[in-house]
């Protein structure tokens, strides 16, 4: 019964942590729909300041390609710096004295690159994993499509970023709701994900394994 209970994806505060992935200056003018995927991870970030939701920021070799974005809001955050094409190594330590960590919520780029990878690396500790399918995207759109297929095979779960508001938050009685809701008043921007969806495609709509 707890392995099909942990199926279903349900995440709560107390038990998940925000990773913010490498929104550096660099990437603006190279990520496809930069703007618009920042703006929904800055989002997340609020949401999860709100509800005490733990958050870890990371960078890919700032001296080379910049600091985060001032837009994402991720002030008084400190970034972790890092080469590998993964989250994961570098937040090792964080990760090993959460011990109450059941679920990552993932935001950032690129999606076929640094995304994939710290999923891969999260499910092999066995975390759950929510990627943020409206807060991640990379340079080609292709290697964006068929990464989020790639991670959903593999077993994390693809959820907007509305929807994994929404499951954190819960009741509309909760003490934060209206804050919360003043957050996501505005549907999220665009990002490209309507056409990634159209025609059923086969690399996101298959059942999960």
């Amino acid at each position: 019964m707890a392995a099909a209970r942990a199926s279903l994806g349900r995440i709560r505060p107390e038990s998940s942590i925000l990773f913010l992935c490498d929104m550096q200056e660099k990437f603006r003018p190279s990520i496809a729909y930069f703007p618009q995927i920042v703006s929904v991870a800055a989002r997340m970030l609020k949401v999860a300041r709100l509800l005490d939701v733990p958050i870890l920021l990371t960078e890919q070799y700032p001296q080379g390609l910049g600091p985060t974005v001032p837009e994402l809001g991720a002030q008084g955050i400190k970034p972790v710096s890092k080469t590998c094409f993964s989250m994961v190594p570098s937040l090792q330590k964080e990760l090993d004295r959460r011990s109450q960590l059941q679920s990552v919520l993932l935001c950032g780029i690129e999606t076929q690159a640094c995304i994939l990878n710290t999923v891969l690396d999260l499910l092999d500790r066995g975390l759950q994993v929510h990627v943020v399918v409206d807060a991640c995207s990379s340079r080609s759109q292709i290697d964006r499509l068929v990464a989020l297929g790639r991670m959903r095979q593999s077993g994390a779960f693809l959820s907007t970023s509305e929807s994994l508001i929404l499951q954190l938050v819960r009741d509309a009685a909760h003490p934060q709701f209206k804050e919360i809701q003043k957050i996501i008043k505005e549907p999220a921007p665009d990002s490209g994900l309507l056409g990634l969806f159209q025609g059923q495609n086969p690399l996101l709509l298959n059942s999960r394994p």
